[in-house]
């Protein structure tokens, strides 16, 4: 279109657009025939594309809504082109999920690994870099899952598929508190370790010959009291 054709004042053409009034009619028909194909395609794709996805899955996901967008909206482009490319990201998938269950070392490049971000109730920094998760974004997901305390904590995975696995001690251990720094409240009502102090880095709990002593762990001098449940 060309500027001098573009006028504010032309409701038509920006409700309507230059199309003729009987496109809205084909724009259904063809929104209907792509959502059915589509739905097959994600049936045949399998039930993990209805779970939380992987970086494969998120790239067909991706890919499939860039493929309907196009043919269900622009009257010069015909549909069987859109199947096509269905029918091959699905074939893609599938042949992607195939060489990573016969390879493990393709399934990691493909699908990424399991990363170990708490250790017996430490933190793992070296792991939460690579992922690039920070300490609140991984205290975040545990408050979201009732944790109080790293020290009831023996591990805690990032699965590849972005969520979080916790496996707790049977008693737990004193640890650096997961609540908001911010919410004293909540922090005086604590019940605290005597004697006890963590690590604001790593959550490495010991009785401190100094206050400034650096932790033997992660090397960092910064403490707080360590909860101990009751």
């Amino acid at each position: 279109m060309k500027k001098e054709d573009i006028h504010l004042e032309d409701w038509k053409r920006i409700i309507m657009g230059s199309a003729p009034g009987e496109f809205m009619l084909e724009i259904a028909i063809r929104t209907l025939i792509i959502y059915l194909i589509l739905l097959i395609v994600m049936r045949l794709l399998g039930k993990r594309m209805g779970a939380q996805l992987t970086i494969t899955e998120m790239a067909v996901m991706l890919t499939l809504g860039a493929i309907v967008a196009v043919p269900m909206q622009v009257p010069e482009r015909g549909l069987l082109p859109a199947v096509v490319l269905l029918l091959t990201v699905l074939a893609l998938q599938r042949g992607v999920n195939w060489l990573a269950l016969k390879n493990r070392r393709s399934e990691v490049v493909l699908q990424g690994d399991v990363s170990l971000l708490v250790k017996d109730g430490v933190l793992q920094n070296h792991e939460m870099k690579k992922t690039g998760l920070s300490h609140e974004q991984v205290f975040a997901r545990l408050r979201s899952n009732n944790i109080q305390h790293l020290g009831s904590l023996k591990r805690v995975y990032l699965e590849a598929g972005g969520f979080f696995s916790i496996y707790k001690f049977p008693k737990a251990r004193p640890g650096l508190s997961v609540l908001p720094l911010k919410d004293k409240k909540l922090h005086d009502a604590e019940h605290r370790a005597d004697g006890l102090s963590a690590c604001l880095n790593c959550a490495t709990v010991l009785k401190l010959p100094t206050p400034d002593a650096s932790c033997p762990n992660c090397g960092h001098k910064e403490w707080s009291y360590a909860v101990q449940e009751d």
